[in-house]
């Protein structure tokens, strides 16, 4: 069996992509709900931050800052994941893929160049023509805080650099 290293910051933070076994499914914005409440859940039990969030129909990319000095992001994974295929049961349950991509974020021009990536998502994948038109984002909280303008990406792509999934 391959055995994955995964990198522990101690209180850090992580980019990371979770996926849907079928690609082809739209679970995860068709029940947004029930995501969320599981990943509420799973906050009780896992003390961590959400840097930044976009939740598509078949995997989700999170920036995620680790508040405990153990940097257990695989057990908050696994409550989201478990929390969510519980909930889903009877309603066409979804499974996920069993691993998950995490990245160590280095340092601050690398969070933004994460955070852009995840934000830009949904229009590289073709999902909106913008990126304040995906409502699955916490590119929603960005504009609100006044971190960036509604128009954000809609005339200049960001850099895809060395990013997600």
């Amino acid at each position: 069996m391959v055995r994955y290293r995964r990198n522990r910051a101690g209180v850090g933070t992580y980019f990371f992509t979770l996926t849907l076994r079928d690609r082809r499914s739209d679970a995860l914005v068709r029940h947004v709900d029930l995501l969320g409440a599981s990943w509420r859940n799973a906050r009780e039990r896992v003390a961590h931050e959400v840097i930044a969030v976009v939740v598509l129909p078949d995997h989700l990319h999170a920036v995620i800052r680790m508040l405990d000095d153990a940097d257990d992001y695989s057990r908050l994974w696994q409550e989201i994941k478990k929390g969510f295929t519980r909930r889903m049961t009877g309603s066409g349950a979804s499974s996920w893929q069993s691993r998950f991509w995490e990245h160590t974020i280095r340092d601050e021009g690398d969070l933004r160049a994460h955070v852009d990536y995840l934000h830009f998502n949904p229009v590289k994948h073709g999902l909106a023509a913008r990126v304040v038109d995906w409502p699955h984002s916490s590119f929603h909280r960005y504009v609100r805080n006044g971190e960036v303008h509604a128009d954000w990406g809609g005339a200049v792509t960001p850099s895809t650099g060395q990013c997600g999934e």
